[in-house]
């Protein structure tokens, strides 16, 4: 007999349809082979899935078994396929009528005694099977995750036999579910902006970076604060939308980075990985390409602290995803894209010993020293930054007496009206940010009057920008009008964009 059910196979953060072909065969030595190019995990199915069948109380078929991943062409990988190989399997063998898998997607792991258990990427799967119209058999500890997807019916499995038993008699003891609920994840307490005191012109560049989503560097000795400005960056930035959060979950599912009873990821994702991380754990991939920490920011905040003590292989590898928003893995079999459109902080001493600069006179580091230090910081990747700002040690006054700075909401509604500004310009319903202007359209939304343009020509002059560089203050001219609620960008906006280069 044969028996042909629909399960999925998550790439990147797409899912795709894999058919679940399953022979049993009355002639030959019993054998059960799975075809279709499978990983270990895969193949290490058909013993998970013959303990589950005996466990559940059915009896395995001695005969020969093939089942048949489709298309055969894509690498299968992951413990995901072993319950639609098992209802496929009952299927075959007259078990379970076939009818009940008409419009239906399987996905679930088995425990050698039939329990059902959680997997990762079902929030991809669950997108796909509501555009195609079909319902999903699902784990029950996924089921949360699975309500995110809109107009779908769910079908929690917690075992075997009682995934069989519903789908046989149509009871359903464990749902259908109702879809759309939104459940969300715990909300976390995001460190206040009023903690950082002083430092204005930090603060103000932590401001248009958020409101512009433009790239910043935080240059200052150790302990003068980078990091705990940086930390309150994602709380400044303005709630992430229904897409936004979409996406960014269904990153997270892939990568298996969800808390235990997943939900929507609602606030937006602040990663710092240690400057010790490998490329492959900051770009993304691996024999089967997984995303790396820039995905995992994606629509929030990466933070690079130390950033000129990555290894050099990784910060090379970052001006594409900084430019073009995704982030493109090869491999021989096929190219993987992951979505990478976040904002970049770096954190660095401005030399070796941190202290080059101060008034105390404590660095004893040599000239060359210096220059070498700060040139592990690539031209490439210092291009692709559009704001740095010194963090220079505040005096004892200011640490002692000086009263708590402006809080993170004050900020954060400024931020937040700025958004709203460039979002309007633009005329779509589709998250933009002025850092995301290029062409026609920051020739038309960038304009300078004759001032600003003398202006900036004299910059160009003395401080040798390139044109990406010129173009970068522009953009960032365009978000302080923005703050400011500018119609045009005048002197001022071109002048505190300079400031920060």
């Amino acid at each position: 007999m044969l028996a042909v059910l629909r399960s999925a196979s998550v790439i990147g953060i797409d899912a795709s349809l894999v058919d679940v072909q399953i022979d049993v065969s009355s002639g030959g030595i019993p054998a059960f082979s799975v075809v279709g190019l499978p990983d270990s995990t895969v193949r290490e199915s058909r013993d998970r899935v013959r303990s589950a069948v005996q466990h559940a109380g059915f009896e395995f078929p001695q005969r020969r078994i093939t089942v048949n991943l489709a298309p055969a062409d894509i690498r299968k990988s992951g413990a995901s396929f072993d319950l639609p190989i098992a209802l496929g399997l009952l299927a075959a063998t007259g078990v379970l009528p076939v009818r009940p898998f008409d419009q239906t997607l399987v996905i679930g792991e088995l425990s050698l005694d039939g329990r059902i258990q959680q997997v990762r990427g079902v929030l991809p799967v669950a997108l796909l099977a509501a555009r195609n119209r079909q319902r999903l058999v699902l784990p029950a500890a996924n089921v949360r995750e699975g309500r995110i997807a809109e107009a779908i019916e769910l079908i929690p499995a917690r075992s075997l036999g009682q995934i069989v038993a519903d789908l046989t008699t149509g009871t359903r003891t464990a749902g259908p579910l109702p879809a759309r609920d939104l459940p969300r994840s715990p909300a976390g307490r995001m460190p206040d902006l009023a903690d950082v005191k002083g430092q204005t012109a930090a603060r103000r560049a932590a401001e248009i970076a958020a409101a512009g989503r433009h790239n910043l560097l935080l240059v200052g000795p150790p302990g003068t604060g980078k990091t705990l400005l940086a930390r309150r960056i994602p709380g400044i930035l303005p709630p992430p939308s229904l897409e936004e959060a979409v996406g960014t979950t269904s990153i997270h599912s892939v990568a298996g980075t969800l808390d235990a009873e997943p939900g929507l990821l609602e606030e937006r994702p602040f990663r710092a990985p240690h400057h010790t991380a490998s490329d492959v754990a900051l770009i993304g991939g691996g024999r089967d390409p997984r995303p790396g920490e820039i995905s995992l920011a994606h629509n929030g905040v990466l933070f690079l602290d130390e950033i000129v003590e990555f290894d050099r292989r990784a910060l090379e590898a970052l001006p594409e995803p900084l430019e073009e928003g995704v982030v493109r893995i090869a491999r021989a079999a096929r190219t993987v894209q992951f979505p990478a459109r976040f904002l970049l902080v770096g954190a660095m001493n401005p030399c070796p010993c941190g202290h080059a600069g101060s008034a105390a006179g404590r660095c004893r580091c040599r000239p060359a020293d210096v220059d070498r230090y700060q040139d592990r910081l690539s031209g490439p990747v210092r291009d692709r930054i559009d704001l740095m700002a010194h963090v220079d040690p505040l005096p004892f006054q200011a640490l002692a007496r000086d009263p708590v700075g402006e809080p993170s909401d004050a900020v954060r509604e400024r931020v937040r009206s700025a958004r709203a500004r460039q979002t309007a310009r633009f005329g779509t319903s589709t998250s933009r940010t002025n850092a995301d202007l290029t062409g026609r359209s920051l020739a038309r939304h960038c304009a300078l009057d004759a001032v600003s343009l003398s202006l900036l020509d004299r910059a160009v002059a003395q401080l040798g920008l390139t044109g990406r560089a010129f173009d970068r203050v522009r953009r960032v001219a365009r978000t302080i009008a923005d703050l400011e609620d500018s119609a045009s960008i005048r002197r001022p906006h071109v002048a505190e964009a300079l400031q920060f280069r």
